[in-house]
């Protein structure tokens, strides 16, 4: 199970009701943030959820609005007294960046990590988050920015039978069962898929913003449980003024899921022009049925099919 929270859905500036666009991802204990515009502390209080947990923040890119909350943030993390290290992921710079930031958060009680982004598409497993593939793709901005897909793999059914039948002794069924290999005390190997059937259907969740339609897109949300999209514009007539911000409209967004073959997409990062985004969903559901025009604080928890 994967616990997924849009924290805010707004782009350039916080409005008072609506946050900047950052989402909270927490699986097996483990917490990671993407983005950290002005005022996520805040979202994140109304949500009940704590700073000090967060193991991993990833940035989409440097403009302002996605990382100008995270030295309050930091201080944050060490005023509760935080002692564990702290990875941070974005493009390529990303030291250069937090260290400037830092100016106003110089004295922190954990150390910070850093894994900067250059090639067009990066994989990486978190610590702590067995089966939970990270996938960070770029996509096009006006500046190096990335999406994120997280993938978690769901292992075949554990075989009793086949178990019992090679000798394996239950003291190492558990640890076959996490997809570790084992040598019992007589010297011979039991591996995973000597127990294990077919791998099972897993949970992907992808986020991408501040984008113009790409392939890349498409291509690693693709059969997304979820997909959380920027749709910074609703107007029809805005169509023009995204291609040159660099940003997408609703009805861009919704050919993407539709491509992807994507369960669900929540849309996200509104323009603060754009007063009432429901207004707009009629079309875009023409276009991909299961649309949402997302609110801030709109959670779901995306479980394993059975």
């Amino acid at each position: 199970m994967i616990d997924v929270c849009l924290l805010g859905t707004g782009g350039m500036m916080p409005l008072p009701n609506r946050f900047l666009t950052s989402l909270y991802v927490r699986y097996n204990g483990k917490c990671i943030l993407i983005d950290c515009g002005e005022a996520t502390q805040i979202a994140m209080k109304k949500k009940g959820h704590s700073a000090k947990p967060i193991d991993v923040i990833c940035f989409t890119h440097y403009h302002a609005d996605h990382i100008s909350g995270l030295p309050g943030m930091l201080l944050t993390m060490g005023n509760a007294e935080r002692t564990e290290p702290l990875l941070l992921v974005g493009p390529k710079g990303l030291e250069r960046v937090v260290n400037a930031l830092r100016v106003i958060a110089p004295e922190l009680p954990f150390e910070i990590q850093y894994k900067e982004l250059a090639d067009n598409e990066v994989s990486f497993d978190i610590e702590g988050m067995p089966f939970f593939t990270m996938t960070a793709f770029k996509v096009n901005h006006n500046i190096p920015c990335y999406g994120y897909t997280m993938s978690l793999k769901r292992q075949g059914k554990f075989d009793v039978e086949a178990a019992t039948a090679a000798g394996i002794d239950r003291n190492y069924w558990n640890v076959l069962q996490k997809g570790e290999t084992v040598t019992a005390d007589d010297g011979r190997v039991f591996t995973p898929d000597m127990v294990l059937g077919a791998e099972r259907k897993g949970i992907k969740l992808t986020y991408c913003t501040d984008t113009r339609p790409t392939d890349s897109i498409v291509q690693n949300a693709a059969g997304s449980d979820l997909f959380i999209c920027e749709g910074m514009y609703g107007e029809q007539d805005k169509l023009q003024k995204a291609r040159e911000n660099k940003h997408m409209t609703f009805y861009e967004a919704a050919r993407l899921a539709r491509d992807a073959e994507v369960k669900e997409m929540w849309l996200t990062h509104y323009s603060p022009s754009l007063v009432n985004p429901k207004e707009f969903m009629p079309e875009t559901k023409k276009i991909f049925a299961n649309s949402i025009a997302a609110k801030d604080g709109r959670s779901v928890e995306l479980r394993f099919e059975e």
